[in-house]
């Protein structure tokens, strides 16, 4: 006969299996969901010290830092509080397994939100690493609406490397005219671009007409001085002396490409758009817009200095003058300015400086490996050109323009006239010279769709050319929604076959961002495994505005019942809504 001590010990024998059991299966077992609400609206903000309309998140910029642990699931409830235009908001670098309708993309994976409407984003955060979220409709991530999402590892997973404490810098670009203006500017005849930012912003402080570090500086500008704790005050890094600190940095410029540099301190590279990498040592170190690094610096300075941080242009003839704060060692006040110059950043042009940098980037040892061939390759020409008088950027000689309804609902449910169903060109001609100008610099406009084959292995050859201009080449950063990619290699002029021998196989970086440099080529290699249909563009917001993107779709009827307020937009899909009976 069975006691009641020996059922009740039985019991909880079964139950203890079943948690056991559960957390086998589910890492994310005690994973929470973390709820925010917020207001996108248009506020007064002085980012520079020159009070100016800028693109705020319950009333603050930059928007509000999103932390969480890997396998929590996000809940944002956003609300359109901007009077005259819709928002969206991208998750950059999340991947959105299962949920690709809050990708934040518009028109790719879901309607803008209209002004007084609300849109509920959930989707999980599966990865550790260094993120960051932004607007992606028109303009308005260079009007100011962008902030970071950093992910911790669960607890009782510890990283791979040692640090004592952590900073966060989020760097961006300011100019003094509207993201409306700007959209204007691009989209005239004749064209007028946008010009040089006015200031360089680090965590959406940055300093107009005025440098912290005049005397050291060959600029007539003057001395900044601050009355309490403005808004374009630079926030200061306090550390003490002997310790290790970890600094997240991430890049959410609308032009510039940076280089960042800590005084008389080295920086080692340990993660790269939340992937881990083998670790290196530099002096300074360039980031392009999209893209996120973690460093480790170690505080065995003179402890009785301070020491400059400085972010400087590259890629582009430094109009715009350094971004700077202080490194405070502590008990030194933090007043105390520098004694030495901040650190020179290399010639705007040293492409070399650039290339060595980027092919430092290595996966750590025991990161995953790309398949060793492809099932499906498109090499994509990036090109500046004309369509009906106005400048554009074309890929392959198409300029993308979105469409009214979204693509993620119309490939889904069938919709036929929703985009052009034609199969966008995959290659240009074998006869084009990257190095010259285009013979015939007209395009097209065109909405067509890379359809992938689910579970495919795709590689995209990024190949740069000249612009209109003669002897002109841009640096174009590019991001991918929905995946991370293997950055195979880079190389300079025409791809060819031949280049494959290049590829590096063994231990590529994965990224989400990747760099194509002027007159070269980038070599990516990702996995079609995320059903949905995802944006692959130039991260340079004029360029992406001007057409500088494609689309790809992969495994859409896979993917789940997409709600009605991600779809319903233009005509076909109101439509369609109707004909449900909804």
């Amino acid at each position: 006969m069975i006691g009641f001590s020996d059922t009740f010990g039985s019991r909880a024998t079964i139950i203890f299996l079943f948690i056991c059991l559960a957390l086998v299966q589910n890492p994310a077992f005690g994973a929470k969901t973390r709820h925010f609400k917020w207001a996108v609206e248009s506020i007064y903000w002085s980012p520079d010290c020159v009070e100016n309309v800028v693109i705020g998140i319950n009333g603050q910029f930059p928007g509000p830092t999103i932390r969480a642990l890997a396998g929590d699931t996000i809940s944002v409830e956003l609300t359109n509080k901007l009077n005259t235009e819709g928002v969206v908001i991208h998750w950059h670098g999340i991947r959105q397994f299962g949920t690709p309708w809050a990708d934040g993309a518009a028109s790719i994976s879901q309607c803008a939100i209209n002004p007084g409407e609300t849109f509920v984003y959930r989707f999980k955060v599966d990865k550790a690493g260094t993120y960051f979220y932004h607007g992606h409709y028109g303009m308005q991530r260079s009007g100011g609406l962008y902030g970071s999402l950093i992910v911790d590892l669960p607890e009782g997973e510890k990283e791979p490397f040692h640090y004592d404490g952590e900073f966060n810098l989020l760097l961006s670009d300011w100019w003094h005219k509207s993201s409306q203006l700007q959209e204007v500017d691009l989209s005239s005849k004749p064209f007028r671009w946008i010009g040089e930012p006015q200031t360089l912003l680090i965590n959406g402080r940055g300093q107009y007409n005025c440098s912290l570090a005049a005397q050291f500086i060959n600029s007539s500008s003057s001395i900044c001085e601050f009355r309490g704790n403005e808004p374009c005050a630079p926030q200061i890094l306090h550390v003490h002396p002997n310790k290790t600190y970890r600094l997240r940095v991430t890049s959410t410029t609308a032009l510039a490409s940076l280089n960042l540099a800590i005084g008389n301190h080295k920086l080692v590279v340990v993660e790269a758009d939340g992937n881990y990498v083998q670790p290196f040592s530099v002096d300074n170190m360039d980031i392009y817009s999209g893209e996120s690094y973690s460093i480790l610096f170690t505080t065995d300075q003179d402890p009785s200095k301070n020491y400059w941080i400085s972010s400087s242009v590259r890629g582009r003839e430094p109009k715009t003058p350094q971004a700077l704060t202080i490194l405070n060692y502590f008990p030194t006040s933090a007043s105390k300015l520098p004694t030495s110059p901040p650190p020179i950043a290399p010639l705007w042009n040293d492409y070399n400086h650039s290339k060595a940098f980027s092919n430092k980037i290595h996966a750590r040892m025991g990161s995953a490996k790309p398949p060793n061939t492809y099932d499906h390759r498109i090499i994509l020409l990036s090109t500046q050109n004309r369509i009906d008088g106005y400048t554009k950027w074309a890929i392959n000689n198409v300029s993308l323009v979105l469409p009214a309804t979204p693509y993620l609902g119309s490939i889904k449910y069938g919709l036929k006239n929703a985009f052009d169903h034609k199969n966008p060109p995959e290659d240009f001609p074998s006869d084009y010279d990257v190095m010259k100008q285009a013979p015939n610099p007209n395009s097209t406009y065109g909405n067509g769709v890379y359809m992938l084959s689910f579970n495919s292995t795709v590689d995209v050859i990024l190949q740069n050319a000249n612009a209109l201009a003669a002897n002109v080449s841009d640096i174009h950063p590019w991001h991918l929604h929905g995946h991370v990619f293997w950055v195979l290699g880079y190389g300079e002029g025409k791809f060819t076959k031949e280049d494959e021998a290049k590829f590096n196989l063994k231990n590529p970086p994965l990224r989400n961002t990747a760099v194509i440099f002027p007159y070269g080529w980038t070599a990516l290699r990702f996995v079609a495994d995320n059903p949905g249909v995802w944006a692959f563009h130039c991260h340079i917001e004029p360029h992406l505005h001007m057409g500088m993107g494609v689309v790809f779709a992969e495994g859409v009827d896979r993917a789940r019942k997409v709600p009605n307020e991600a779809l319903t937009c233009g005509l076909t899909g109101k439509m369609f809504l109707n004909n449900r009976g909804h």
